[in-house]
């Protein structure tokens, strides 16, 4: 048995998960084509907000998002 504190933080991905996240993006993407891309990422980000179930989560997610677009 162990006392491990619980914690509200999901756990991470490593660097590598990140990586191939990245890549099957970039070509789901290039996949939807310039036409249908913003649709896409709407469809992507609802099914993303829906799996992780948190709307105050979701939107702090957006607000890091919109961090340093420019």
């Amino acid at each position: 048995m162990t006392n491990a504190m619980p914690t509200d933080t999901p756990p991470a991905m490593d660097i590598a998960g990140l990586e191939a996240v990245y890549d099957a993006l970039a070509a789901a993407i290039d996949t939807a084509g310039p036409a249908h891309c913003e649709r896409f990422l709407v469809k992507l980000a609802l099914l993303n907000a829906n799996a992780l179930a948190d709307s105050a989560l979701f939107q702090q997610h957006l607000q890091a998002a919109l961090l340093d677009l420019n």
